[in-house]
């Protein structure tokens, strides 16, 4: 709850509570370009002329089919931009844009008809015209071709022999925060996977410019007609150009059968299936509403530079409930064993429950309550339950083998019930201590106020308040019995670690599973 407020504030929408754990682990995030790693503010640079047609004739096509569509995208508002309306051809025929054909067309009866798209799928064998777009595409231009054509069915969304008439040469800036974010990314071992409907040498430039780590590593995403084809790509490039929505599925389904924790970043439509398929998905305010209901984070500003915080606020959560777990499960493991051990051996419970107040306020619930603040950026390795379990086991034992064996010992010669407790309860706070100690590792200020804190808070109230918590005077053999307790528990607790240390190594190593995943 804590962390899904820290998120409201840095501007994202939690719409599932799970998402903070899957933002905690993910280290692969999928991203398209455009308002992504570019502000999504796109503008006509340039018309040039590649056929027949008159300049003033491109004018007025364009004037006319800029206008005819009403599903309006960054890239016709920017044709709109540039662009007149003038709107006095009767549309006859008319074929929406779509992200698997990559090209839009409309019929004007005796006006003609005419394509606009990528023109690597409108002209795919024109080799001249498609180097002269690459001229463009490489310095991180969007090239849309227009051409004539004798026909087009809106039935089956085909078109005629196509004729170039001119490309319309687009850019978009690369937002000025997208260095330094994606360089947090990079120093935080998340793999970026750039994947876009545009030309692939066009999204390379753009990533190359927006910081992308092998960004110069790019593939057509027609090319890649099988699973095996996905899956080795996604495993060897990253940036994908002219992907199809159904494909943006497969590369996440291809990234999670690899092992992955896959972050999903998408605005339209087209983007729903691959949300729904990622471990966390991330939708753009700005972008459509089924993108925004399917996703389970939502940027508020639509901006991508707060992925970083929002990513930090998830491992913050993560690892500090690990950490106040961890304390927790101490007790309830060293209660639930000792409880048995009474049962068996037919002896009273050695504590009292103000002792057992005592040792909880100071070794679990206060500093469990402090470290729940604390920043944390380690990425998050393994299983929570596991996680909290392995690093709690070895105290909780610790603790039950030390008052079992003081409680033993202590009846053996002789100490009464008062001197048992007593002694028990010191050990019980020097095992706690010992496992606070290690899960305030690495320390810091804070963690250091919170541990020594925490240390003279329990000698003081056995000091001032010894009526309220049961704490008495202990005997001589008490005390000489204590010690040598106190001095047993130190190694003790560090072989116990050693031990569940190796009998985790030991599962790994029969079920083939490396380190991180625990």
């Amino acid at each position: 709850i804590l962390g899904v407020g820290r998120l409201a504030r840095k501007q994202a929408l939690v719409q599932e509570m799970e998402a903070i754990e899957a933002l905690a682990r993910v280290n692969v995030l999928c991203l398209d370009k455009t308002g992504t790693i570019t502000t999504g503010d796109l503008e006509v640079v340039e018309v040039v002329p590649c056929g027949t047609m008159s300049d003033e004739k491109i004018r007025e096509v364009m004037n006319e089919i800029t206008f005819a569509f009403n599903d309006v995208n960054p890239t016709q508002q920017a044709l709109m931009n540039y662009f007149e309306k003038t709107q006095k051809w009767q549309t006859t025929d008319l074929i929406p844009f779509s992200s698997a054909r990559k090209y839009c067309a409309i019929a004007f009866g005796e006006h003609g008809a005419y394509v606009l798209g990528a023109p690597e799928f409108i002209m795919k064998n024109d080799e001249e015209l498609l180097k002269k777009s690459e001229t463009y595409a490489l310095q991180g231009y969007r090239v849309l071709l227009l051409a004539e054509t004798n026909q087009i069915s809106s039935a089956d969304g085909t078109v005629g022999t196509p004729k170039p008439a001119a490309l319309i040469v687009i850019s978009d800036c690369v937002r000025e925060e997208a260095p330094s974010t994606f360089a947090y990314f990079e120093a935080q071992h998340v793999a970026i996977k750039v994947i876009s409907g545009d030309n692939p040498l066009t999204v390379s430039e753009v990533a190359k410019e927006a910081g992308i780590v092998n960004a110069e590593e790019y593939v057509d995403a027609t090319t890649l007609q099988t699973d095996e084809d996905i899956a080795n790509a996604i495993a060897k490039y990253t940036v994908f150009g002219r992907v199809t929505p159904g494909q943006k599925r497969q590369f996440v389904q291809a990234l999670k059968a690899q092992g992955k924790t896959v972050a999903m970043t998408g605005d339209g439509v087209n983007d729903v299936l691959a949300l729904k398929d990622a471990d966390c998905s991330v939708a753009m305010a700005s972008g459509s509403d089924a993108a925004c209901q399917a996703a389970q984070v939502v940027l508020l500003e639509s901006n991508f530079a707060c992925m970083p915080s929002v990513v930090l606020e998830g491992r913050r959560v993560v690892n500090n409930i690990q950490r106040s777990a961890s304390l927790f499960l101490v007790k309830n493991i060293f209660s639930f064993l000792l409880s048995l051990f009474s049962v068996v051996f037919m002896m009273s419970y050695p504590l009292r429950p103000s002792q057992i107040s005592l040792i909880s306020m100071f070794t679990i619930g206060i500093p469990g309550f402090f470290l729940a603040f604390q920043p944390n950026k380690d990425v998050i390795k393994g299983h929570f339950l596991t996680n909290v379990v392995l690093k709690a086991l070895p105290a909780g034992l610790t603790d039950v083998l030390a008052v079992a064996a003081m409680a033993v010992f202590g009846q053996t010669f002789g100490l009464g019930e008062t001197d048992i407790s007593t002694a028990g309860t010191m050990l019980l706070a020097i095992v706690g201590f010992m496992i606070l100690f290690k899960i305030c590792e690495p320390f810091n200020w804070l963690r250091g106020c919170v541990w020594v804190g925490s240390v003279i808070g329990l000698l003081g109230c056995s000091i001032f308040l010894p009526k309220l918590f049961a704490i008495t005077g202990m005997s001589t053999k008490c005390i000489m019995l204590f010690v040598v307790f106190s001095i047993a528990t130190e190694p003790l607790f560090r072989y116990l670690t050693k031990l569940v240390s190796g009998v985790r190594k030991l599962h790994m190593k029969i079920h083939k599973k490396p380190v991180e995943e625990f």
